[in-house]
């Protein structure tokens, strides 16, 4: 097969090409959810840095998901809503890469980020006594910027192992460039960015997963030995985490589906809706859940959206 320098060219994602035909729907359904996710998860952290009473592990942590998906929404929305309303369908090789860079560096924070908050919970409530001087707000701000470097600088050494691959094609089926999708259109063999590929997805997850189960097994434990009202509080906030942990790895397992099933004769569009799954179901839900089910952050969200709600009113009172 003759090999294609594709280093300072494009590549055509066919998920765009599939979208063409109803691309201003599209369009407006993708502005619409974009917007969505920086309006909702840029409410939470401005309430978190703002309010004084929320300067605490547990919101921080959540303040710092949110962010985190604001970022990984931004590597992904901005793109496809100027290539529906542009018909464009390509992205050139710097591009690509940059992309699969901030996707990923995406996914391997949040789940970080939600094996934090699940110790974190263990902590608070399996060692109460302890809680305060083992997880302060200083170690939490380390540990979230020790996460977000690893899962930066595991991903920059896999693009950097991509950065001059010879490719023999020009075609990625999807909307958005990963790592997977740029690696099988390489025309030699490409084991050793598969297999470091493989090592840091099983390594960095069977070590997060593993915290995971640890401590939602351990609170459990607890809830079970407590009384009513306090195994309430525990419970709620057991669900609350786990609800969230489960709709990222749902959205993770569907990619990872995806390419168990390249054999598989499946139409584009599931392709792409398995591949978008994580970077629009997390960042959507995510602030919905934790702005209903965490009751001192829904009080303040309420009263900053009230207060936004009331300040036009109060300028116009105010010029008349």
């Amino acid at each position: 097969m003759e090999i294609i320098s594709n280093i300072s060219g494009s590549f055509t994602l066919l998920g765009l090409v599939e979208m063409e035909m109803h691309k201003y729907p599209y369009f407006l359904f993708s502005t619409v959810i974009y917007v969505f996710i920086l309006m909702m998860n840029g409410i939470i952290v401005l309430v978190v840095v703002k309010e004084r009473t929320l300067h605490e592990p547990m919101y921080i942590l959540i303040a710092s998901l949110v962010l985190n998906e604001i970022f990984g929404s931004s590597s992904f929305f901005p793109k496809l809503i100027v290539d529906l309303i542009t018909s464009s369908k390509t992205i050139s090789h710097r591009e690509c890469l940059i992309q699969i860079l901030c996707i990923s560096t995406f996914v391997l924070f949040e789940m970080g980020t939600f094996t934090v908050m699940a110790y974190d919970r263990y902590l608070a409530v399996c060692q109460p006594l302890q809680y305060a001087s083992l997880m302060t707000n200083d170690k939490v701000l380390k540990i979230a910027a020790t996460c977000w470097v690893t899962s930066f600088t595991c991903i920059f050494v896999a693009v950097l192992m991509g950065w001059n691959l010879p490719l023999c094609g020009d075609k990625i089926n999807s909307v958005f460039c990963d790592n997977m999708s740029f690696i099988v259109l390489s025309c030699l063999d490409a084991s050793v960015n598969r297999i470091y590929a493989s090592a840091v997805t099983y390594v960095y997850f069977c070590m997060t997963i593993s915290v995971t189960v640890f401590s939602y097994f351990r609170i459990f434990m607890v809830c079970l030995r407590v009384s009513k009202e306090s195994r309430r509080k525990a419970f709620h906030t057991l669900v609350t985490h786990l609800l969230n942990f489960s709709i990222f790895l749902m959205g993770v397992f569907f990619v990872f589906l995806r390419y168990r099933l390249e054999r598989v004769n499946l139409p584009l569009m599931v392709h792409v809706l398995l591949s978008v799954t994580p970077l629009v179901f997390p960042p959507l839900l995510n602030p919905l859940i934790y702005g209903i089910r965490t009751q001192a952050l829904k009080i303040k969200v309420i009263y900053y959206l009230q207060k936004i709600n009331e300040g036009p009113k109060w300028t116009t009172i105010q010029m008349k």
